[in-house]
């Protein structure tokens, strides 16, 4: 059967408990049939395609796991709608002469909350809002009240009103969807095998009272129900990890390299060949969120002090941004297989570490090339 919207996915789940072996296969690869086609003639094509071995099924994973990601999914989806209130409560304000974003980075956050709830509430003296600021804001109280000079319009408070409570709707569904989660995740099996949780990374430590993280030990239940914890991979925190465990699981024998992994991905260069050479180059779109995920876990690692951090920012200075964004996150895809498939621990060995290794390959490199001409270099003492 092809995968059209979701249309599919009843009659999928009926045939599957019926024990029968369901291929599900891209509509991409099967529309060479010429001219007008109906459903029937769309069944037959299919049959003949089948019977000739010519139709890949696609992946799709357990049912323990489309629960996890069902939740997970609906939780972004919470997340990208609060973002999208945000942006209109900031509209309503600027729109009053209200320049609120020009001090606030967040008005999610304390500050910024306290200060329209209490608009809401009736109260327009700036320098009384102003007195909500949170130690930790950078601007000061006087610049926060000068910022709170503007024009109160009933429409536009109605509207902000509006838009307040629905972020505040979605944050009750978010928190919600993580009660629903921890208990769902607590319910599985337990493949840690009594091994200790490593040590959280400094950084991952200081992103943990995120707005829009989980309100509980996410990571722990992580551990719990895979038995490795692919936060130690520089770039990769719990939530990009989560987003790869409800997409793919944790069972990673469906593939049977760590090159099918990143191929699925759609990570791997799209190299046309023909007479074992390569006549041309292309690209390959796709929309698939674990790629999206480690993509801009890749873009992260521009500033990190590490191993692939440094291979990043080589790549980046020697290919361009987005091809070293895509190189770098086919090596995540690959460290995420090996931990998951082999239990493999991952032992960041440092940009320093890096920058000697490519130095001394650049010096044997050149000793070669050397030696090609009839040369011989010899390094100097230090």
């Amino acid at each position: 059967m092809q995968s059209t919207g979701v249309y599919w996915i009843a009659v999928y789940d009926i045939l599957e408990q019926a024990g029968l072996e369901v291929y599900l296969v891209n509509a991409r690869e099967t529309k060479n049939l010429p001219g007008r086609k109906s459903d029937v003639q769309e069944s037959q094509w299919l049959m003949k395609l089948h019977t000739y071995g010519l139709l890949r099924n696609s992946f799709r994973p357990s049912q323990e796991i489309r629960t996890m990601r069902t939740y997970w999914r609906q939780r972004n989806d919470l997340v990208r709608a609060a973002g999208r209130h945000i942006q209109r409560i900031q509209k309503a304000l600027t729109q009053m002469n209200l320049q609120l974003a020009n001090v606030l980075s967040d008005l999610s956050g304390v500050t910024g909350q306290a200060i329209i709830k209490a608009i809401l509430a009736g109260e327009r003296d700036p320098h009384k809002l102003a007195a909500f600021r949170n130690w930790r804001v950078k601007a000061t109280q006087e610049q926060i009240a000068r910022s709170l000079e503007g024009n109160w319009q009933e429409d536009l408070l109605f509207v902000l009103k509006q838009e307040q409570d629905g972020y505040e709707f979605c944050q009750q569904q978010m928190a919600e969807c993580d009660r629903r989660l921890k208990q769902y995740l607590q319910q599985r099996e337990d493949r840690s095998q009594g091994a200790s949780l490593p040590e959280e990374k400094r950084k991952e430590r200081l992103k943990k009272k995120k707005g829009n993280a989980p309100q509980f030990d996410l990571r722990t239940e992580l551990f719990r129900m895979t038995g490795t914890d692919l936060t130690q991979i520089d770039g990769i925190d719990v939530m990009t990890a989560t987003t790869i465990l409800s997409e793919a699981g944790w069972d990673m024998s469906k593939w049977q390299t760590e090159h099918h992994f990143v191929s699925w991905l759609r990570l791997c260069p799209d190299n046309k060949v023909s007479g074992d050479k390569i006549i041309g180059k292309g690209r390959l779109p796709t929309n698939n969120r674990i790629t999206n995920t480690l993509k801009m876990a890749a873009s992260s690692l521009r500033t990190s002090n590490t191993y692939v951090g440094a291979q990043f920012r080589r790549l980046r200075t020697k290919l361009g941004a987005p091809v070293a964004i895509k190189a770098m996150a086919a090596k995540l895809a690959r460290l995420v297989y090996r931990m998951l498939r082999y239990g493999m621990q991952y032992v960041d060995q440092g940009a320093k570490f890096y920058e000697a290794q490519h130095r001394n390959l650049q010096i044997a490199h050149l000793k070669w090339k050397a030696a090609k001409l009839g040369f011989r270099i010899t390094q100097l003492a230090a």
